[in-house]
């Protein structure tokens, strides 16, 4: 199986083709400093370039559906549903959160994968190895870092995501030595990570996959501000 791996749902962008027998055929992960709807389709023409494929070769799509930037995310899916409908495959959608818990390398400690979210925010999960499996132990949530950061303070945690490298400074102020990094190249979500995750799932109907947002994007909020000012 060959699978096309897209993630636009933080700043940093990432596509892969992946072959489920030889592994990473192709993989780009670029920090966009423009909006991933500028960039987005010129790095899928350079993976398959590189990976010396044409999207009819393509078995399925894996696409992240977030939590994280609401307009990458959009951009993302998208994108990735529009390649599925043109090439006739599946389309699978993964978790941001689940994708960056994979990156951490098999341990007894708990994995907490941190997405900033602004202004100490963040999304987050919480996992744990079960022999060589990773299990999500926690619901997906956003909340202020410090309150999730409470319960977790008195055991050692292994951090990963863009949050943990954003806000390291809270992190080591409320868990002081029981905080364990990931590595800084590895605190990204990877394509063809979640490319090898996606080969194992039930693909998505491509009509009704929806973006996973979490939280309310800014215009919602706003028109329940209106709607609430409006009844007062």
């Amino acid at each position: 199986m060959v699978i096309l791996g897209i993630d636009a749902s933080t700043k940093t962008g990432s596509v892969a083709l992946y072959d489920s027998e030889i592994g990473i055929l192709s993989e780009i992960n670029a920090n966009i400093k423009l909006n991933h709807s500028d960039s987005l389709m010129s790095i899928i023409d350079m993976v398959f370039s590189l990976g010396k494929l044409k999207p009819k070769d393509i078995d399925r799509v894996a696409v992240s559906i977030g939590p994280g930037s609401f307009t990458g995310i959009r951009v993302g899916v998208g994108t990735a549903k529009g390649l599925a409908f043109s090439i006739g495959c599946d389309i699978v959608g993964v978790n941001e959160l689940d994708i960056l818990a994979y990156t951490v390398s098999q341990t007894s400690h708990k994995i907490i994968s941190l997405i900033d979210a602004r202004k100490e925010r963040t999304y987050y999960s919480v996992y744990r190895y079960n022999g060589d499996i990773i299990e999500k132990i926690s619901e997906y949530g956003v909340n202020e870092l410090r309150v999730i950061l409470e319960d977790y303070k008195e055991e050692k945690v292994i951090f990963t995501g863009d949050g943990s490298i954003t806000y390291k400074k809270v992190i080591d102020e409320v868990m002081g030595d029981n905080a364990i990094y990931n590595l800084k190249s590895n605190s990204m979500v990877r394509a063809g990570i979640m490319s090898e995750m996606a080969r194992k799932k039930d693909p998505d109907n491509l009509y009704t996959m929806e973006p996973y947002y979490i939280s309310k994007t800014q215009a919602e909020r706003e028109k329940e501000a209106r709607e609430k000012r409006l009844n007062k």
